[in-house]
């Protein structure tokens, strides 16, 4: 009995269609991409004789690189691709890339950058005219990466340097608005409550050292603020505590507080989603907000408005950094040149979460 062999299947071109309708290749380029131009009589030839020979056109990744122009932005984070829609502010942030994309007629291309390896071949071989980088962690390989493919990218919420396009907010004004709110207020007893530090999430009391030297610009100047006012204001420092995002870390972390310091009355988060948890789970213990605790977020995302009660929190423009991030790639303005720096508004918005410390 004989060896058998795979047959190996032949990729057909658009040279092999013409041949077998008989036609040059520019009446097949132009029956596929400007039909207007060829009757119909050879229109149906032509597809006729490619749909005989298993041909479906050109492919558009080539046409789109020799024009230079693939009209699509390439979106990068350094988590998974779900993080794009778990997250509340990342939505917001995502639609603002959107709706600037849409009114240039541009697409958006999700990039997940898990890791360096993952991160190299998607930044590599993505067809896109530039890339936004987001939730950038100080000394990620995600800069160097796009900077070595050679298109356009902006880095938002990461240290301003030299050549680079970044977007970013005051993260330590807005810090240290939102703990001045709570010591005006007349709290002298917090516990700060912050996402992950480093990418990879330690739920624990953080000490000066892990804080002061996180790798995520956005961690180290919002617990900055916090603990500048602290220390205007007179006060010891206070508990830090790394909870991630995630209700479970929160919970822990609440447990953690209320045993080790009982006389807490104020909770300040770096985020409204960790500020939600708190808030939830505070009041599955029977611990009223904000008879009991003040609560206070960061974002200004739109389930901060609508909790019972109501976060008060900083408030980012999330749309407005994916609209800014787009423009700086595709704008009027875009030159490649790089080093532009765009710092969007920021405001504390005071709600139902915040009152004076309960008496006793």
């Amino acid at each position: 009995m004989g060896e058998s062999s795979t047959p190996q299947t032949k990729t057909v071109k658009l040279a092999d269609v013409a041949r077998a309708a008989g036609v040059s290749q520019g009446t097949v380029s132009n029956v596929f991409n400007r039909p207007s131009l060829v009757s119909e009589q050879l229109r149906e030839r032509v597809e006729e004789a490619a749909r005989s020979l298993g041909y479906r056109g050109p492919d558009p990744r080539g046409r789109l690189l020799r024009a230079g122009r693939v009209n699509a932005i390439g979106v990068v984070a350094i988590g998974p691709l779900n993080c794009f829609f778990d997250d509340q502010y990342t939505r917001l942030f995502l639609s603002g890339i959107a709706r600037a994309c849409e009114a240039r007629g541009a697409g958006i291309s999700l990039v997940s950058a898990t890791d360096d390896e993952i991160a190299a071949w998607n930044i590599r071989t993505a067809l896109v005219d530039g890339f936004v980088l987001h939730c950038l962690n100080e000394g990620n390989t995600l800069v160097q990466l796009a900077e070595k493919r050679g298109l356009p990218f902006v880095a938002v919420d990461f240290p301003v340097g030299p050549g680079l396009d970044v977007v970013k907010i005051d993260d330590y004004r807005g810090a240290r608005e939102a703990a001045q709110h709570l010591v005006d207020l007349g709290h002298r007893h917090f516990a700060v409550f912050t996402f992950e530090t480093e990418k990879e999430v330690r739920v624990g009391f953080v000490d000066d050292q892990r804080a002061e030297q996180s790798s995520f610009e956005v961690v180290r100047r919002r617990l900055s603020g916090y603990r500048d006012v602290f220390q205007t204001a007179g006060l010891p420092p206070q508990p830090v505590f790394e909870t991630g995002s995630d209700y479970d870390g929160v919970c822990i972390g609440v447990n953690a507080v209320l045993a080790a310091h009982p006389d807490t009355t104020a909770f300040i988060c770096t985020s409204d989603r960790v500020a939600l948890h708190v808030m939830a789970y505070l009041q599955s213990l029977g611990r009223k907000v904000p008879d009991d605790f003040s609560v206070v977020g960061f974002d200004g995302i739109e389930e901060a408005a609508t909790s019972l009660p109501p976060l008060t929190t900083i408030r980012q423009p999330a749309v407005g950094k994916g609209e800014a991030a787009v423009e700086l790639i595709l704008g009027d303005k875009a030159d490649g040149v790089g080093g532009r720096v765009v710092e969007l508004p920021i405001d504390l918005v005071v709600r139902g979460s915040t009152a004076r410390p309960r008496k006793g």
